[in-house]
């Protein structure tokens, strides 16, 4: 299903533009186009507490009561508060394994719709279109829906049965673009463009508070140009408020070592795909390196295995590390990842037992026969073929195809391998920002990063602590997982709503006095 892309008019002034179109991108454009949440008549919530708080007020959206009144007493596995209300009341007490109906009714009422743009690089659904189509996403189904689309209804329609109640991610991507369009949101969506800048000035037909300025190039086909036309056209609008819904995807972590940059070493699971669907991989192939203790690196390790490639396994945790992703899954809804850890677990003993060791001292150039030994200990154990290097950092990469690890006790292990994947996470893009952004995490002087330096928020509006109408969510603010990101669309869209009323209050007041220069702006800042 082909979205079109909506052009972006020159200088347009708009309410709301959002930058991400993935699924933060994605619920925050729902809850835009007008689509309120109730406390239905007949619906009720398991937890007493917040039953009583909604029954209090149960005329009012969703979008118009003290959110953060609702979100006081409730616990959840998110840090956030409106993340864990938001999921209380679309999934409520699912940690449990219940299926408890939703409490909410969503009513479609076009009057309450706030203008707005959705830019993205590629179709609705985001980094979900580049992700691997056949393995298993790491939450449940319904964990991965958007309000008022059930996913695991939409899945049986595609006629797939729903094994082990998770979904691929060429799955999820499909629903997410399809959601777009069911939904009807898609004249909202500018697919196929890049921003470039974001700005504070004082557009043209502003009433002359500070605007958001938003810059940057829309893919355009060439038969739509006429032909000798550029392939991407520059635009710019202008916007009241600006809400980042980018992700983490876009630039891989780096070691930051020597030889990192060589053509052997790569930073994505991707590239992995490529050298398999190459034929470059197989069971006579020099052992491929993995480097990680992350879910996409148990990946690259089942994917190398799977074609009996031989694999080294580093990572700088213990298998035991309670902090470790391994030991957060429950065994029964993730074997495949049970397996990771069981291969990294039990095949470590091996490489004690068998590994040559090099003194920290020493070169990088092992003789051969130290080599052959570490290889030869992929034969014996439960999974030949795998070898597992817990407590481990690269040192450096080698042209001739040589890895140097170091241990925790200082002594270092030179391997021979046919390709090195680094797979230790990634940061976001926020090029289009001053100074990267940074002046907007948690702490000023250090890259945004997802785990360790997000953006500061409140943590009931998720607007900038630090920037005044611009707004984030997502994984930009430590969400990772589209269960609870959901919470920033409700916190973001309830406060919009907030301001419109209260602009229109001051309007009222002051009986309509400048009200057509502001007719072509819904919000103001």
């Amino acid at each position: 299903m082909d979205l079109q892309d909506k052009d972006i008019l020159p200088r347009e002034i708009l309410p709301v533009i959002v930058i991400g179109n993935g699924p933060s991108g994605i619920c925050l454009s729902y809850l835009l186009s007008g689509y309120t949440p109730y406390l239905s008549q007949e619906g009720t919530h398991p937890n007493p507490l917040l039953q009583g708080k909604l029954d209090q007020q149960p005329h009012l959206s969703l979008l118009e009561l003290d959110l953060e009144y609702l979100c006081e007493g409730l616990e959840g596995r998110s840090s956030n508060p409106m993340a864990v209300l938001f999921d209380s009341l679309l999934l409520p007490d699912s940690d449990f394994g219940l299926d408890h109906a939703s409490p909410l009714l969503w009513r479609y009422e076009p009057e309450r719709a706030t203008p707005h743009l959705v830019l993205g690089k590629g179709p609705p659904g985001g980094a979900w279109h580049a992700m691997e189509g056949s393995m298993l996403t790491l939450s449940l189904a319904n964990w991965m829906e958007l309000p008022g689309l059930k996913l695991k209804e939409w899945m049986r329609e595609k006629r797939r049965n729903v094994r082990n109640d998770r979904a691929t991610p060429a799955e999820i991507a499909s629903y997410y673009q399809h959601y777009v369009n069911q939904m009807g949101l898609e004249d909202s969506f500018a697919c196929g463009t890049t921003v470039t800048s974001i700005q504070r000035v004082n557009c043209e037909g502003a009433s002359g508070r500070p605007l958001w300025k938003v810059q940057g190039t829309q893919k355009r086909e060439a038969d739509e140009l006429g032909e000798g036309s550029p392939s991407e056209v520059p635009f710019t609008v202008c916007a009241d408020y600006v809400v980042l819904a980018t992700g983490t995807h876009d630039i891989p972590a780096r070691l930051g070592v020597e030889g990192e940059g060589l053509p052997f070493v790569c930073h994505s699971f991707w590239e992995l795909e490529a050298a398999i669907s190459r034929g470059q991989l197989d069971h006579t192939s020099d052992p491929v390196l993995v480097v990680g203790a992350g879910l996409t690196a148990a990946d690259a390790v089942l994917a190398a295995h799977h074609l009996n490639t031989p694999v080294y396994h580093a990572f700088r945790r213990s298998v035991t590390d309670p902090g470790l992703i391994f030991n957060q899954l429950p065994k029964l809804l993730y074997p495949e990842y049970h397996k990771v850890h069981q291969m990294m677990t039990q095949q470590q003993q091996q490489q004690q037992q068998h590994g040559q060791d090099l003194p920290s001292s020493g070169g990088t150039g092992a003789p051969m026969d130290q080599q052959e030994n570490n290889t030869a200990s992929m034969s014996s154990g439960s999974y030949p073929g795998y070898v597992s290097l817990p407590k481990h950092r690269v040192v450096a990469f080698k042209p001739d195809r040589k890895c140097v690890l170091e241990g925790e006790d200082g002594r270092r292990t030179v391997l021979q391998v046919s390709m090195a994947l680094v797979l230790i996470g990634a940061h976001p893009n926020l090029s289009f920002l001053p100074e990267n952004g940074r002046p907007l995490g948690l702490n000023p002087q250090e890259p945004i990063t997802c785990r360790r330096n997000p953006l500061e928020v409140d943590p009931y509006t998720y607007e900038s602590v630090s920037e005044g109408g611009l707004y984030a969510m997502g994984p930009l603010v430590g969400e990772n997982f589209v269960r609870f990101l959901k919470g920033g669309a409700l916190a973001i869209a309830s406060d919009l709503a907030k301001k419109q009323r209260a602009k229109e209050e001051n309007h009222t007041t002051l009986g309509g006095v400048d009200g057509q220069t502001e007719s072509a702006r819904v919000l103001d800042s």
